[in-house]
Parts: structure tokens; sequence; C-alpha cells
């Protein structure tokens, strides 16, 4: 049976939610001083940036967790702490809470988050979540960073695409999980041909040990970023911080079997997913050319899917015949 949160209390309901948690609600940052901090804030918003209809809250707690982890190693940063607000409309029972808070608390703990706070408002709009993520540049990562050049390399951390094909499958079958007016459930869909893409954008990724790896190499990445809202967005924001233009080469971006086949099912270019799509959860990162031979042993997962160059170029994607085609990007 559902409680409602307005039966237990907000501050009863928070610290039921933090038993066994291994965590205590923390808004303190831990101490440090050998190093830089940095910080990154995000909002989610129901309707917007998730759909209960197939999201999981378990599965979304954690996936939005690793949304600001992740951004954090794109900088290089070990995670501090996590300040989270939960705003829920009366819809939302205490156990749905727990589920959501299952899913941050684990990635969390995962990804060794020193200290978590969390507060709980009511919502007329349904669920938005907040989540401000504080983190440590150390400072021998800043002291050995080198300034970028226009000869850097464009490194990606993994295939992108699958993650909007199987958000594409999901908007398909919608209707598979919900009721018709009649009240007569429909048959639920067969989605075992689709568990890659599925995975990819339901449950997302990201290794605890790559910021270990990154800030151990003698010389870290020039730039830094996070895929989430696109590549083409994050190709396009590295080109305005560096100040350089930027190619990328269609032939090296990496694209999961998977996702060529679900874009030949919906008629559709894999190329746009690949570019255009969201909430791939790869790290995309800059390196010297010098580089190359010592990131290629060391970081295998990663491909290189272009260089920076003069500013006069602009950004712009290479086709195999040698073409150059600008660009684009909502980022969104």
């Amino acid at each position: 049976m559902a409680t409602e949160i307005s039966q237990i209390g907000k501050i009863a309901a928070i610290s039921r939610l933090f038993e066994g948690s291994g965590y205590t609600n923390d808004t303190t940052i831990p101490f440090t001083s050998r190093g830089k901090i940095t910080s990154v804030q995000k909002v989610f918003i129901e309707g917007i940036n998730f759909d209960l209809t197939y999201n999981p809250l378990q599965h979304l707690g954690y996936k939005l967790t690793l949304n600001l982890i992740g951004e954090l190693y794109s900088r290089i940063a070990n995670p501090l702490t996590l300040n989270v607000t939960i705003a829920l409309s009366n819809r939302f029972s205490f156990e749905d809470c727990q589920q959501l808070w299952n899913g941050i608390s684990t990635a969390a703990k995962e990804h060794k988050v020193k200290a978590v706070s969390l507060d709980l408002i009511p919502s007329s709009k349904g669920l938005i979540i907040t989540i401000n993520a504080i983190g440590e540049i150390p400072k021998r990562v800043i002291d050995k960073t080198p300034v970028p050049t226009a000869t850097d390399l464009i490194l990606l951390s993994g295939n992108v695409g699958a993650a909007y094909m199987g958000l594409h499958v999901l908007e398909r079958e919608k209707v598979a999980f919900q009721k018709t007016a009649n009240g007569i459930t429909p048959p639920q869909p067969k989605l075992d041909n689709y568990k890659y893409i599925l995975e990819q954008y339901l449950s997302p990724s990201l290794d605890p040990q790559i910021i270990t790896r990154l800030q151990k190499i003698e010389t870290p990445p020039t730039k830094g970023y996070f895929v989430t809202n696109s590549l083409g967005a994050a190709v396009r924001q590295l080109s305005l911080d560096s100040g350089f233009g930027a190619r990328i080469y269609l032939e090296k971006i990496p694209i999961a079997t998977k996702t060529f086949e679900m874009a030949k099912e919906l008629d559709m270019d894999p190329i746009t997913a690949a570019i255009n799509g969201g909430d791939d959860y790869k790290l995309l990162i800059t390196i010297p050319v010098t580089l190359f031979d010592l990131y290629h042993k060391e970081f295998q997962e990663f491909d290189i899917i272009g260089h920076l160059s003069s500013p006069q170029e602009g950004c712009s994607v290479v086709t195999p015949e040698g073409a150059h085609l600008e660009l684009k990007a909502q980022g969104y």
C-alpha cells in the first residue's frame, strides 16, 4: 500500500530515506586544500527531461546522478558532494521516493561521493529533480594540463546514437505501457531485440575508475566534456571554449551495429542520431597530437574522431569524400 508523504512528515521521510544508505543528510563540503573546487547544477523536469511512462524511478535516480558526476569527471574532478532537491506532487508516495533515492544513493556510493544532502518540497507540476554536484580538481592536474592548440586530437569514449534510438523505441511503444480508454491493457511489446539501445537510454553506465586513470596520466586532457545533449553540441561547445575550429570525420564516429539496425527500421539517418541524439553519457576530450601513442595505449576505449583547427574554419563534419559540412546542433 502506498504511503503518503504527508502521513510521515517531511523531516521523518528524509530521515527514513537515509537509513542504510551509508550517508547522513550533510550539506557541508569536505575540507580540501589540495586543488580547485568546481560545481555543476542541473534541473530535470518530468515531461521534458524524462517520461515516467517508461523510466523506472530507481533507474532514473541513478541515471540523473551519473549526469552530474560525468560532468565532474570531464573536468578531471573527484566528486565531493551531491545536494539533491526533489519537488513532487501528491501523486507520488513515500515508496516512490525510496525508489528514486535508492538510485541516487547507489550511484553516489559507486563513484565515492563524500557527502550527500536531500530536501523534499511540494510541486504542482509532477516531478522535478534538482542536483548540485561539487568536485575537486587536484592541483597536480591543474599544473600539468596543457593549453589547447589547433592541432589537438578529439577523442570520444564510446559509441553514440544508441540512447537516442532507444528513446525512439520507447516512444513508439509507449501505448503498450498505458491502458486504453476502456480499461483494457494491450499486449506488452517484445523488446528483446532492442535490449542494447534501451539500456543505453534507460540505464547508462560510467566507469568509476576513469577519473583515477585520467588523473594518473602524466599529461591530462587539454579539454573535457560529458556528452549528454549531443555529440554535435559538445563539439560546438569545445570550439567556443577553446577558441579554435573543430573537424569531425564521419567515418571515425563510433556507431553501434544495433543503432544502425534501428535507424534502418525507422528509416532514419544513423549519422543524425549519432551527432544530434542525446543521452549518450560519453566523455569527449582533447589531447596534444604528440600524446596519441600514450593515450591509445592507456585509454583503448577512446576513439579519435577528429581534431581542432584554425578558428576561421569553424565546426565541420568531414565526409568520406572530403566534403566539409557545417556542424549544427540544437544542444537539447
